[in-house]
């Protein structure tokens, strides 16, 4: 049998829904993003709001097996090595998830720069 769990349902989506199924939670993580200045800060705070929602579900980011990231107008040569500097900060060294960084023209609002979704799969 499956049970779904809706954490922090909004307006038209739910910050993350818990897929149980036997012994096992799947955690299908909506897009998050964050304030500030810049490329470096919205990626901090996008990166602090996704572990609040691992939080809510007793996970980390080594739960995190799939991550899939937006960034608008995305330069490698300037955004890749923030990007990396700060995952590495959050997610350490190793062990990465199964990842995507795709590069997009505009995201919900103008003044997001980054937007970054997740799976994490927990005991």
């Amino acid at each position: 049998m499956i049970e779904k769990e809706y954490i922090e349902p909004n307006e038209g989506f739910t910050q993350t829904v818990v897929v149980k199924t036997g012994n096992f939670k799947t955690l299908y993580i909506s897009g998050q993003i964050g304030d500030g200045a810049n490329l470096e800060a919205q990626t901090i705070a996008t990166f602090q709001n996704l572990e609040k929602q691992l939080q809510n579900c007793n996970a980390t980011f080594k739960d995190v097996v799939k991550m899939n990231t937006y960034i608008v107008n995305f330069n490698p040569e300037v955004d890749l090595p923030i990007f990396r500097k700060v995952r590495k900060a959050f997610l350490g060294n190793e062990n990465y998830p199964a990842s995507t960084l795709v590069g997009v023209e505009s995201l919900g609002r103008k003044e997001w720069l980054i937007e970054i979704d997740a799976i994490a799969v927990i005991e």
